[in-house]
């Protein structure tokens, strides 16, 4: 029974078709009175929060929009308790439809579906929320039939929009989720849910308008002698792109120009030179605006041989010719005298020789940077389930949250996690929900801290007042001590078997101890993040850190480079507000032990 179940008012039904009017069917304003009488006015109608309170004499969550989390039998039982019992299937073919704005910082986007036909002909309306991944905004719409409708299973080909959802941020990621009404006490896919991420700046307002997307797009290269000649367009003026660099590496070495162009001599072109580039050899260069996070164009730079040119005289003096020959000649007794007085001790020094070209060779080889493609043989990303303990506060939670949605858009990975997936959770109950994710991961990562290391069951009195607060820490501390041994238990039978144990992970925040990791945890990879992002990358991708030669680089997961991303920079704030609220909670208790 999930008597929390963002349910909504269901009126009961039979009889008479929907308007036939051709493409999607946009909701429309009507009353309450309206949909309940089931006049010809209002057949498919927007429900608002005015609409809700008077019909239940109370405002619903402003976070729940128009939604209410109630129980279906609480609202229509009395007029007749059979309308919640029937059974719709979830809509089919939900797709997200961006909507043109004059804000050039956000988004707005409108959701489309189809009615499923299995129980269509009791069919009450739809509910459509909007969750952003690794945030808590949540946004929520409700649509209502009239009472006097009743659909044919033909009806199933028509589509069905949602209002507009403005205001969300570019680059972001969501999920979308279309629920059919009504939702029974018992029930079985009833949603359809899709993830999704909002424009770019480029992709919304063009290239030209984002300083932060924006790179050239033509570079010419030109070589004369050992100098390079680069010349690039330069950004449009608007942007306010006052200085570019450029970077260029091959082998163990690096080229690094900043570039500040002279704009009263040219505002769409500039040229500047690259010196001190080793002939013979191919670069790899990067050009960006010197801003944060500008998108970086690559080329390439081939140095050529460069001969000097050497005039020929148009006749030979006698004295020349003959000074020529005499002074090869001289030249060549010398090597061969050289060569015989040092041929005994080459044989002596021959080790040291060889030592120093190990080393000279391995200097140059430790220090090459190089590409290490990672592993074709995965057709789709890693599925990662990520567990914790809410047991160590909101900050801690929100901490999560932002790792997730971190791992999610910059490690090629698919995470799973029961903040994200609340409508499953309370479908299938939190330990049948572990359970399947812990089955279908192919990797699983356990967040340890001091919380879920404890594993002390609260008093009574601390849960119902948990109950009493609308918070639910300990129903998730529950099921996350319940995970945490089952995997222990996976962990010690693989071990036992000599299985494979790469599956399961553990990591803490810097703000935990290893002492917190549990003790099945314990034989299993363990990290501490953010430091150790890179490793935990190389895990899920098998790809190797080190190869002969060559390194893994990759500057947005590395242990400074990741803050330059904004989730990234989200992580990190998300991690110090933990480490605050954490350290406070510590010394509090200590305190209150002394006294």
């Amino acid at each position: 029974m999930w008597t929390a179940a963002l349910v909504v008012f269901l009126f009961s039904a039979p009889c008479q078709h929907l308007w036939a009017q051709e493409g999607a069917i946009a909701p429309q304003d009507c009353s309450l009175d309206c949909i309940k009488e089931g006049g010809p006015g209002c057949e498919y109608c927007r429900i608002t929060r005015a609409d809700v309170k008077r019909a239940l004499g109370f405002n619903s969550f402003k976070e729940f929009g128009s939604c209410i989390p109630w129980p279906c039998f609480e609202l229509l039982g009395e007029k007749d308790p059979r309308i919640c019992q029937h059974y719709v299937h979830g809509p089919n073919n939900v797709e997200i439809e961006f909507v043109n704005e004059p804000n050039s910082e956000s988004d707005t986007i409108v959701v489309s579906w189809k009615p499923s036909y299995y129980g269509i002909a009791f069919l009450r309306g739809f509910q459509v929320s909007l969750q952003a991944l690794g945030g808590s905004s949540f946004a929520c719409q409700l649509f209502l039939f009239h009472r006097n409708l009743s659909l044919p299973a033909s009806q199933s080909k028509r589509v069905y929009k949602s209002d507009p959802f403005p205001g969300l941020p570019l680059g972001s990621q969501y999920a979308v989720t279309v629920m059919a009404l009504p939702v029974p006490e018992e029930w079985e896919r009833f949603y359809r849910s899709r993830n999704f991420s909002s424009r770019s700046c480029a992709e919304k307002n063009g290239l030209e308008k984002c300083k932060k997307d924006w790179y050239p797009k033509h570079i010419e290269v030109q070589q004369e002698g050992t100098a390079i000649t680069v010349t690039f367009n330069l950004a449009p003026p608007q942007l306010g792109i006052r200085s570019y660099f450029s970077l260029c590496y091959a082998n163990s070495m690096k080229k690094y120009t900043d570039i500040s162009p002279n704009f009263k001599k040219n505002k769409t072109h500039h040229s500047f030179q690259m010196n001190d580039l080793q002939e013979g050899t191919n670069y790899t260069c990067q050009i960006a605006a010197d801003e944060m996070d500008a998108v970086r164009k690559t080329f390439n730079v081939q140095v050529l041989h460069f001969l000097k040119a050497v005039s020929t005289p148009h006749s030979v003096s006698p004295s020349l010719a003959l000074i020529l020959p005499l002074g090869l000649s001289v030249a060549a007794i010398f090597v061969v005298l050289v060569a015989a007085l040092t041929w005994k001790t080459r044989l002596q020094m021959k080790k040291v020789y060889i030592k120093s070209d190990i080393i000279r060779q391995q200097e140059e080889s430790g220090t090459q940077e190089g590409v290490m493609p990672l592993p074709r043989n995965r057709p789709t990303p890693p599925r990662l389930l990520i567990c914790y303990s809410s047991c160590d506060g909101p900050a801690h939670v929100k901490a999560v949250m932002q790792l997730g949605a971190f791992i999610q858009q910059h490690m090629a990975t698919q995470v799973c996690l029961d903040l994200w997936d609340s409508l499953s959770v309370a479908e299938e109950g939190g330990m049948a929900w572990h359970c399947r994710q812990i089955r279908e991961s192919d990797f699983i990562l356990v967040i340890c801290s001091m919380g879920l290391n404890r594993r002390s069951k609260p008093s009574e009195g601390d849960e119902d007042e948990g109950a009493h607060k609308g918070l639910h820490y300990g129903s998730n501390a529950f099921c996350s001590e319940a995970a945490v041994k089952l995997i222990g238990e996976e962990v010690g039978h693989a071990k036992a078997r000599g299985q494979d144990l790469s599956k399961y992970m553990a990591a803490i925040f810097d703000y935990s101890d290893e002492t917190d990791i549990p003790t099945e945890l314990r034989l299993v990879s363990h990290y501490i993040l953010t430091r150790d992002l890179q490793l935990l990358f190389s895990h899920l991708h098998g790809v190797a850190l080190h190869g002969p030669g060559h390194y893994l680089k990759i500057n947005h997961i590395s242990e400074d480079g990741f803050t330059k991303l904004p989730s990234g920079a989200a992580l990190q704030w998300a991690i110090y507000e933990a480490r605050t609220e954490i350290t406070a909670k510590r010394h509090h208790s200590v305190g209150s032990e002394g006294d």
